[in-house]
């Protein structure tokens, strides 16, 4: 004998409708079945739910808490916000994907393609997301709007026996009413401004430049705090300097810039002091109120609504305005989300900056502060041919001032040749560290005989320290690889010590 009862909104169940007991000989377990599910009445109940819902968010809520009466499933609801699919109602489970990017796992596959899925075992789909280790199968249908557009998914999984066929028509049938409810009460709910935020922090942390990362953060200034235009003042060496604009300016923001620009250096200094002193500050936009002296430049410039916010430390930072030439009422809410804004953005404009400390500290030779062999390598790779000079060069007798001196004599001895190389190559010359006491050259070049020049003024400044270098020349061929160069460069040079050392060979075809 079977007794069917039905669960109630808070997961418990009630005796009127689902759950049976089997008293079948030699059966004494309590299971559930759900067998004999009416899917009209489904179908009715979440209607009735959906015509009483007053906001988009409610109607999926509605929904998911009317459709959960009847089916013992995880059940979610995403509609499309800005780039990705978000959850917006859910039942309780293990975990519950906020939010989704498009095309990702079966419900993204479903919402990109418009066509619904009855899965019966989630294991051999590869695009499934596990929310439970329990899942067995999976339901999911496109949410569109009375166009026929799609504007998310409806996703039913269950971890027990059923019966997908009748599930999946009543979950078409329920997604198309839910479609309808929610382009009836204006379509998917907006963007929040903290979900703004969120997507921009990402955006900043992945920026690999710092015009990126400015561009990225004035950027979200202006889409979170719904006011017109965003500048950055930061510290520079010679006083704080206006930051680039995110994209091509407006002809109002474009005057904003220019006033700061034109600005005096010390009343610069006072709006990022002021800042960093007192703290995040903002104006109401109210008329007949005269503004501080620090902001005069500002205002002059038509500001009537301003947020400022301090960045980074007070000796290394600066400060973000956000501005409008509108009279608005900024709140402390829109405050406290430029202060999380300012304070990611100066997180990853640090992060770039010791990105971009420990690559050029890997570029360099430690004891002489040249270039090394990682990009040399990169370099002599874009030699043009018959204009780019390599110029091998070698310490005389570099070895016994080692074995008679010690080797922090040859260090010394090496910090001041490489100085003296510099100072004797021309500006854009440039000189690398490739060995022990091996250096080479990298010039451009208009005919070999100039090449040769550099060279012999290479072995005069070696003179003037008291060694001598010997130095061997290679012009790149058309077509030859540039380690070939080098080759031909290394036997000029051993070619300019059997002659004799203190002097340059240059290398012929």
């Amino acid at each position: 004998m079977k007794h069917v009862y039905e669960r109630n909104d808070h997961g418990g169940t009630d005796r009127s409708a689902l759950s049976t007991l089997d008293r079948s000989p030699g059966t004494r377990r309590a299971h559930l079945t759900w067998k004999n599910v009416d899917h009209e009445r489904v179908v009715r109940d979440v209607t009735v739910r959906l015509s009483m819902a007053s906001t988009a968010a409610e109607a999926c809520r509605w929904t998911v808490t009317a459709l959960a009466r009847y089916a013992p499933a995880t059940i979610s609801v995403l509609l499309q916000v800005h780039d990705r699919l978000r959850c917006i109602a859910a039942t309780g489970a293990w975990q519950v994907f906020s939010a989704v990017p498009p095309k990702s796992g079966i419900v993204g596959r479903v919402y990109a393609s418009g066509v619904g899925a009855t899965v019966v075992d989630v294991t051999a789909d590869p695009d499934y997301l596990p929310l439970r280790p329990d899942v067995t199968a999976e339901i999911c249908v496109p949410v569109r709007d009375p166009q026929g557009r799609p504007i998310g998914v409806l996703d039913l999984q269950w971890s027990g026996p059923v019966d997908l066929t009748p599930w999946r028509e009543t979950a078409d049938r329920l997604a198309e009413r839910l479609g309808a409810r929610i382009a009836a009460l204006g379509g998917p709910p907006a963007e929040s401004r903290s979900e703004k935020l969120l997507r921009h922090a990402t955006a900043m942390t992945a920026a690999p430049t710092d015009w990126d990362l400015l561009t990225a953060a004035l950027t979200a200034a202006r889409e979170v705090s719904t006011l017109s235009t965003a500048v950055l003042v930061l510290a520079g060496r010679h006083g704080p300097r206006v930051g680039a604009p995110a994209t091509v300016p407006t002809e109002w923001e474009a005057r904003v810039r220019a006033a700061l620009a034109d600005a005096p250096t010390t009343q610069l200094d006072r709006l990022v002091a002021r800042a960093h002193r007192y703290g995040a500050a903002y104006t109401l936009g109210e008329a007949g109120c005269p503004p501080t002296e620090e902001h005069l430049a500002l205002a002059r410039a038509g500001v009537r609504t301003l947020v400022s916010v301090p960045v980074g430390p007070p000796d290394d930072g600066g400060v973000l305005l956000v501005a409008d030439e509108r009279l608005l009422h900024p709140d402390p809410t829109t405050v406290n989300l430029m202060e999380l804004l300012a304070g990611q953005a100066w997180a990853a404009l640090e992060r770039l900056r010791t990105l971009a400390q420990l690559r050029e500290q890997a570029s360099l030779d430690p004891l002489t502060g040249l270039r090394h062999t990682g990009t040399f390598g990169r370099r002599i790779a874009a030699a043009t041919p018959g204009r780019t000079a390599l110029l091998a060069i070698d310490v005389d007798g570099f070895k016994s001032v080692n074995d008679t001196y010690g080797h922090q004599a040859g260090d010394r001895l090496l910090v001041g040749l490489a100085r003296a190389l510099e100072a004797a190559l021309r500006h854009g010359d440039e000189l690398y560290r490739t060995g022990g006491d091996e250096f080479v050259a990298v010039i451009e070049v208009a005919h070999p005989d100039e090449a040769v020049r550099i060279a012999e003024r290479l072995t005069g400044a070696a003179r003037r320290t008291g060694r001598t270098i010997s130095v061997g020349v290679a012009l790149p061929l058309p077509g030859e690889p540039a380690d070939r160069t080098l080759h031909r460069a290394d036997q000029a040079l051993y070619t300019a010590k059997h002659q004799g050392r203190n002097r340059v060979h240059l290398s012929t075809p």
